[in-house]
């Protein structure tokens, strides 16, 4: 942490990583700029969380009539609450990184300036707190430990992002299983979901590692530079490249094993067909891991996320399984 006297942005280079332009300093702000704050929050990246919260509700095979509030409730803080906190905190914790990789981006622009981006993430994690108490205890339980992983994943001295084998692993529970087992919770009623819905969300959060995996390869110069141990450091391109697409598509092949032994054979053969279509992409993906990772992430993953409100309909056609 820099010292209290002084903006996290306007701090002194340290000889080690290149330091700011002068004109980030020069046009720092007392108050963010304005849109700063939701572009801290990152809309873009609330559509996982809130999905695995869709395919958590459809999945309980309960019917969403009069469930309209419930539904957004938990959409909101699926997203625009524990989602939006989880990038505020990471991009605090990422501004000397991102002042190398990205220097256009809020917080080393000046847009966001002094400690503006810590107070966000702390205002954002007391709205989720306080949301999530009034949708019942498990909801409460799982916000809970969504947001504990959202600040050890970026925050020292966890800091789960310096290893990416870690890292990847809380960021894909955040976005895929808690969401999902919390759209169950909120449809049936406060109650824990049952068994086939817990092991499919977890299968799912297993798989997201694999996305994480790829979506690190944007920030590889950074993180070499900042020591960060993503899989792309530690394994170079290609092997990470290769464990991604191996972990995505073995979670993929269990949920596909999982269903068929469940009976829901027409829903399986879906999933192995769109499993057999990112299988075409991953070959590609391989040939260049570095260039065709941003492509991938918009082909291959819309694929694997369309698979789980597929099995979030199979579930649903088993009726509330235990």
């Amino acid at each position: 942490m820099n010292e209290a006297s002084q903006p996290a942005d306007a701090a002194e280079p340290s000889p080690n990583r290149p330091s700011m332009s002068p004109c980030i300093v020069a046009t720092a702000y007392h108050w963010p700029r304005p849109g700063a704050v939701l572009e801290l929050l990152k809309p873009i990246t609330w559509f996982p969380p809130m999905w695995a919260y869709l395919c958590g509700f459809v999945s309980t095979g309960v019917s969403l009539e009069g469930k309209g509030v419930a539904l957004l409730a938990g959409v909101l803080l699926a997203g625009p609450l524990v989602c939006a906190t989880s990038q505020a905190v990471n991009d605090w914790f990422d501004r000397d990184v991102d002042a190398i990789n990205q220097p256009e981006r809020v917080i080393p622009s000046g847009r966001m300036p002094g400690y503006w981006g810590l107070y966000v993430g702390i205002a954002w994690s007391a709205l989720s707190f306080m949301l999530a108490a009034s949708l019942g205890s498990v909801v409460w339980q799982a916000a809970i430990v969504g947001l504990l992983l959202a600040w050890a994943y970026s925050a020292p001295p966890l800091r789960l992002k310096n290893n990416g084998w870690f890292g990847n692993l809380a960021v894909g529970l955040c976005y895929e299983g808690l969401p999902w087992i919390t759209g169950a919770a909120v449809l049936l009623g406060g109650a824990w979901p049952g068994s086939h819905i817990l092991w499919i969300a977890l299968l799912y959060s297993l798989g997201a590692h694999g996305i994480m995996t790829l979506n690190d390869f944007k920030a590889l110069e950074g993180d070499r530079i900042e020591g960060v141990r993503s899989l792309p450091v530690q394994l170079g391109p290609e092997r990470a490249a290769w464990l991604a697409c191996a972990v995505m598509a073995g979670a993929q092949a269990i949920v596909i094993l999982l269903l068929v032994g469940w009976g829901q054979t027409w829903h399986a053969l879906v999933i192995g067909a769109m499993l057999a279509a990112q299988l075409v992409a991953m070959r590609r993906l391989l040939t260049d891991p570095e260039q065709f990772a941003p492509w991938y992430n918009a082909t291959g993953v819309s694929l694997y996320v369309l698979g789980m409100l597929v099995c979030a309909f199979a579930l649903a056609g088993m009726g509330a399984p235990g």
